[in-house]
């Protein structure tokens, strides 16, 4: 293992808490590691305006609903992070005048012609989100330039064992055939795709509660 490789990697293994002045960066990150997703690339929109868009959708999520309620982790110099939201918390943001207030946002995303897409693929996750307690992990990502050096792995199973020493279930929707070998390993068991017709598949992923306590290295680690 190189130097950096072994360096990057204890990052992952140590992440501290996001903060608001982290939203910029997080957001780029972001739009970067999503900007080849299949899902992705099915609702957002073509062309030079496209990650101008994806940025600021990834930078709204962050302000205003993921980085306030304490659940977004990242490794101190920001090349991977996980966005977890915790139970209870909807999984999108509600409301008829809501969606209004947004939909500016959604239109810099997909464009009016995949507008309709957007919408569709929200409803189906929605419609497909358990109603028991869970940690629902909205995105995992980790700049283009570092993929495949097992950063995601290890910062998905240090949140995780937060997760288990809380007795709480998890949930995630997997947009890349990719990673499916990545949650399986997790512990995450498949419960089918939930994507609208015609989209790319969209596997919802449930891992059920288990309970182990931390470690005093990793308690320390998850509580900045």
């Amino acid at each position: 293992m190189s130097e950096e490789r072994h360096r990057l990697l204890a990052e992952a293994a140590e992440p501290r808490r996001a903060r608001l002045d982290d939203a910029r960066k997080l957001a780029r990150l972001m739009a970067a590691a999503f900007a080849a997703d299949p899902v992705m690339n099915w609702i957002a929109r073509r062309g030079a305006r496209r990650a101008a868009g994806l940025e600021r959708f990834f930078f709204w999520i962050l302000t205003s609903r993921a980085i306030p309620l304490g659940e977004v982790w990242m490794a101190p110099t920001g090349g991977v992070a996980a966005v977890w939201l915790p139970p209870h918390t909807p999984p999108t943001a509600g409301g008829f005048l809501e969606q209004i207030r947004l939909l500016p946002m959604f239109l810099r995303l997909c464009g009016f012609p995949r507008l309709l897409r957007g919408q569709a693929m929200g409803d189906a996750m929605e419609r497909h989100h358990p109603s028991d307690p869970h940690f629902y992990l909205a995105f995992i990502a980790v700049a283009p330039r570092l993929q495949g050096l097992g950063l995601g792995s290890v910062l998905l199973e240090t949140t995780i064992r937060r997760i288990d020493a809380q007795g709480a279930a998890a949930y995630l929707e997997n947009s890349n055939p990719r990673n499916m070998r990545l949650y399986e390993r997790a512990g995450f068991v498949s419960r089918g795709n939930i994507a609208p017709p015609e989209a790319p598949p969209l596997i919802a992923m449930w891992r059920d509660a288990r309970k182990r306590a931390l470690s005093a290295q990793a308690s320390s680690s998850l509580s900045q």
